[in-house]
């Protein structure tokens, strides 16, 4: 079975595991006012635990541009469609996809641990990195990245997130370059990574 074949079926039995759940997709802004962020303002220092449950930081990243998506694991749409096209993706890049990284951060850190992380990324490309923490990592990381979440309860007392939806783009210095928006025509995701891990300019 094709790579694309496997992670349609993964996507569609996410849907069906995970049932209705409401994420929305928002602007870059720069809080929960809705204003947009200065580009020079995006982005800050990781510190979280990875999937494999070690530490992990931006020495980690070793000077290499990355793209960064904040979700859960427990998310019916959002989630699943972006991890999946950054598969297939990373898949179409070839070589140059070594060049880059992609970070996953759970917005949901009651939930998710290094144990689930790995679990659920297990149906996407190995080389996309889960992370979580605790509840101050989290808000102080989307802060700096202008990421916006909350969690919304659902009826039987179980909750859902609401959260940014765009894939945050940043160079080797740690510096923003633009975005990959929620459902963007797969070429133009494809072109903004090849920039991106190419080092050749601006991607939004």
């Amino acid at each position: 079975m094709s790579r694309r074949n496997k992670l349609f079926g993964a996507f569609a039995g996410a849907l069906l595991v995970l049932g209705a759940g409401t994420v929305v997709a928002y602007q870059v802004t720069g809080g929960s006012s809705g204003t947009l962020a200065r580009t020079d303002e995006i982005g800050g220092p990781i510190d979280l635990i990875a999937q494999d449950g070690k530490a992990f930081s931006n020495a980690d990243l070793k000077g290499q541009p990355f793209a960064i998506f904040f979700g859960f694991t427990r998310c019916p749409n959002v989630c699943p469609t972006t991890l999946s096209d950054l598969t297939l993706d990373l898949d179409d890049l070839g070589p140059l996809a070594d060049r880059m990284k992609v970070l996953f951060v759970s917005v949901d850190p009651e939930r998710d641990n290094p144990a689930s992380m790995k679990d659920y990324l297990s149906a996407f490309d190995p080389r996309i990195i889960g992370l979580s923490g605790t509840p101050e990592q989290i808000a102080t990381l989307a802060k700096a990245y202008r990421v916006f979440y909350e969690k919304v309860p659902t009826p039987g007392g179980d909750y859902t997130m609401n959260h940014t939806a765009s894939v945050y783009l940043m160079d080797a210095d740690g510096k923003f370059t633009g975005t990959i928006n929620f459902q963007e025509e797969r070429s133009t995701q494809l072109a903004k990574l090849k920039r991106l891990a190419s080092g050749t300019g601006a991607s939004t």
